[in-house]
């Protein structure tokens, strides 16, 4: 029976653990008042200490990826230079073989004027040597057909010695004089078809010279555009990287603003906390609110918050009531909202004017009296604000409380 009885209590005991649990799991907001947290409690998914870093991180990540650059730039610097001298030599051998060419078609064609020179003096030769031959041939036939054997006749017929001897040295003279013309004649021509012969020969060399030279020119022609192109190609790598190294530079310029920034919201963040966790917290029964203190805080919300959602009109509420239970604030409504420097719409005379003409909506009522009755969404935040990079807190609508 004892055992029995043992049993029974633990059951009760566990089921009255398990009642409490529940209670607290979904009335967290009621007992919030009753369990103040420091604000830095109220954070979001990452710490800003998590966020210096993943900064930090990404920051020497970007400056190692920068200093690979570099080094690439440096690199494409020096093939650029190699190119460049290339292109140059290349450029150089290039004018050098068109001069070639140039000259060598000024051979050529000097050439084709001397070969047709000689060819010109060649058919002269030529037909001189008919000429003469024919000269020859006009005589002889003719001293046959005339049967006038003009030498033997002349001997014959002289009427001395000495006439007969002349008048053979006399024709012999003029076939003398017709075997030598004939054979300059000959000569001549054959001096000529030989400088001609050669000429065409040099001609030919000179041809070969010139396919050489444009064959040459060809190729080198080839590899200065491949070279310039290439050339090209590194210009614009050495753009497109020079780009990516500002743009790095830049991004490490944007991390170290962003760690700046960062840093001075963790130390802003450590003092809050500090006195926040030093503050004394008053319980929501010690207040007593003051009349218009309403709709004061009402008209408050719809400044801040009149286009959020019900859950930033409460969070709003919130913060103004969290600040009258801290003792590092002001304790009364009034105090809160007008302490010096806290609210913009104090500051620009907007809440003058939206509670002079009760602007504040239901919703806005409705948020300031459960704020005012100690239910709150944000915890123990005393500070909103839209959200700005590296703070942390409860993100609502469109701002951040911590």
């Amino acid at each position: 029976m004892h055992f029995k009885r043992s049993s029974k209590n633990s059951i009760r005991l566990f089921v009255c653990i398990l009642l409490v649990a529940v209670v607290v799991t979904h009335s967290h907001s009621l007992l919030l008042p009753f369990f103040k947290l420091p604000p830095s409690v109220a954070v979001a998914k990452k710490s800003t200490q998590q966020q210096i870093n993943e900064e930090q991180a990404e920051k020497e990540r970007l400056e190692n990826e920068l200093k690979e650059q570099q080094e690439d730039l440096k690199d494409l610097k020096g093939t650029k230079k190699k190119l460049q001298k290339e292109v140059n030599t290349l450029n150089d051998q290039l004018i050098e073989t068109s001069d070639k060419l140039v000259d060598l078609e000024s051979q050529i064609s000097q050439k084709l004027d001397e070969i047709k020179q000689s060819s010109e003096e060649l058919e002269h030769a030529k037909q001189t040597v008919d000429w003469q031959y024919s000269c020859m041939v006009i005589r002889v036939r003719d001293m046959y057909e005339r049967r006038d054997f003009s030498i033997a006749n002349a001997i014959l017929s002289s009427g001395s010695v000495g006439d007969m001897l002349n008048a053979a040295d006399w024709y012999e003279t003029i076939a003398a004089y017709d075997r030598k013309k004939l054979q300059e004649f000959q000569e001549e021509q054959e001096a000529v078809e030989k400088l001609k012969a050669k000429l065409e020969q040099e001609k030919l060399e000179l041809d070969a010279l010139k396919l050489e030279a444009e064959v040459e020119k060809n190729q080198i022609a080839g590899l200065l555009s491949q070279t310039s192109n290439n050339l090209a190609d590194c210009v614009d790598q050495i753009d497109e990287a020079e780009k990516e190294a500002l743009e790095y530079e830049k991004q490490i310029k944007e991390k170290e603003e962003t760690l700046e920034n960062l840093k001075k919201i963790l130390e802003e963040e450590k003092r809050l906390s500090q006195a926040a966790a030093n503050a004394t917290w008053r319980n929501i029964s010690e207040v007593t609110f003051a009349e218009g203190d309403r709709a004061l805080l009402a008209n408050l919300i719809y400044c801040e918050a009149g286009g959020e959602p019900y859950e930033g009109k409460l969070a709003v509420g919130s913060v103004v009531i969290n600040r009258v239970l801290s003792s590092k604030y002001a304790d009364t409504v009034v105090g809160v909202i007008y302490q010096k420097g806290q609210f913009s719409p104090v500051r620009s005379g907007r809440l003058a004017l939206t509670l002079a003409a009760n602007k504040a909506n239901a919703d806005c009522y409705r948020a300031a009296d459960e704020a005012m009755s100690g239910i709150t969404n944000v915890g123990n935040c005393v500070y909103f604000r839209t959200p700005i990079p590296g703070l942390t807190g409860i993100s609502i609508g469109n701002h951040i409380f911590y």
